[in-house]
């Protein structure tokens, strides 16, 4: 016998005519349902996990500036938002930072290319930095993120770029020459700006938190 899989307006309705959901509401049941439907294109997959990392450095200070003038290396802005999985805004989150500089070492003494953020009330952050270096321990370039937030479960993960040369420019189909990458999801598109003396680069990366 064939099956008849049925829509989510279908299945709302449905409900609603066997009485398994009851609309208490003033509008009509077919402009709850758009609503309903509407709401759920909102809904977010929440950010993949990744390894917090042996470098992680507690009481980082609190700047958007992570690059200092002069600093070597491709100039780099990150920005983005964050959101829970009902694609509500969280604001005031904590966002702490850390990555290597443009040959690929860490500040173990003390905080070069390490920050805290705090989203503002549109749940958005953003710094400005140095395109990270590969070093000997890791395959990819990448940054270093946990983010917390009061009613929320914790972020650690890690923000990659599609640029890197590992994924020959690739990042679906190489994105596994990185040990630590499941998929390509936490991949990002680079968008390059200035002129030929003067590159900057410009990533966007939206975190998506999951409620307790």
């Amino acid at each position: 016998m064939n099956s008849l899989r049925l829509g989510r307006r279908e299945i709302l309705q449905k409900c609603l005519a066997l009485g398994s959901l009851t609309i208490l509401s003033a509008a009509f049941p077919s402009e709850l349902i758009a609503a309903w439907e509407e709401r759920e294109k909102l809904a977010r997959k929440p950010t993949p996990l990744n390894e917090l990392g042996p470098f992680y450095k507690k009481s980082a200070p609190h700047t958007a500036s992570l690059r200092a003038p002069g600093d070597p290396g491709i100039p780099l802005s990150v920005s983005g938002q964050v959101l829970d999985v009902r694609g509500d805004i969280v604001p005031e989150a904590k966002l702490e930072i850390w990555q290597t500089d443009h040959l690929g070492h860490y500040d173990l003494d003390g905080y070069r290319y390490r920050a805290t953020l705090i989203s503002d009330a549109g749940g958005k952050y953003s710094f400005d930095s140095v395109m990270p270096g590969h070093y000997p321990d890791r395959v990819c370039q990448h940054i270093h993120y946990l983010v917390t937030a009061p009613g929320h479960k914790t972020i650690t993960t890690q923000l990659y770029f599609a640029t890197d040369p590992v994924f020959e420019g690739d990042p679906g189909r190489n994105f596994s020459r990185e040990p630590l990458l499941a998929s390509a999801e936490l991949v990002r598109p680079v968008v390059l700006r200035g002129d030929p003396k003067n590159v900057f680069a410009d990533v966007n990366f939206e975190l998506v938190m999951e409620r307790l």
